[in-house]
């Protein structure tokens, strides 16, 4: 999935770059460039997961790439989960805290720094989230973006 690398990479040079201004992006061909600005970002939350997250690509729902803009809410963690397909996740802000396996055990989780790139493998159990601070992630991936609980197997690889 190298083409998910490169549309992370592009989205967070674009993060990083200094604002554009009205009259600059009104010269930029809207059909060759999309340019959505942080303050431009929809946000929607999801109160029972701790976490808001803006759709900056595609449409997680369906198949085909998609990416995402995550925060999670200091204090809140996923579940033991797994996902059908890959996800390439990249932190821009806080630390952000993983795990794996089936059991559920915050103290265990490792602490991953601002910049830190990391791949959740399809049908792999793991968990994550916030523990002092919000964290923002960049994710990319293959639609449709599903979770489901590790109770549930997941199908062989």
């Amino acid at each position: 999935m190298t083409h998910m690398r490169l549309i992370t990479t592009a989205i967070a040079l674009s993060l990083a770059a200094p604002a554009i201004s009205g009259a600059a992006e009104q010269q930029l061909n809207q059909r060759a460039i999309s340019i959505q600005l942080p303050d431009q970002f929809v946000w929607k939350r999801n109160e029972a997961a701790g976490n808001e997250t803006a759709v900056l690509y595609g449409d997680p729902d369906k198949p085909g790439p998609y990416v995402l803009m995550f925060k999670w809410l200091p204090g809140h963690m996923s579940r033991p989960h797994w996902h059908p397909n890959d996800r390439m996740i990249t932190v821009f802000k806080g630390t952000w805290w993983v795990g794996t396996g089936d059991k559920f055990d915050p103290d265990s989780t490792v602490p991953l720094p601002v910049g830190s790139y990391v791949t959740h493998f399809a049908k792999e159990v793991h968990y994550d989230g916030a523990k002092d601070n919000e964290v923002w992630l960049l994710m990319a991936g293959e639609g449709p973006a599903t979770s489901t609980p590790a109770a549930t197997p997941a199908p062989a690889h």
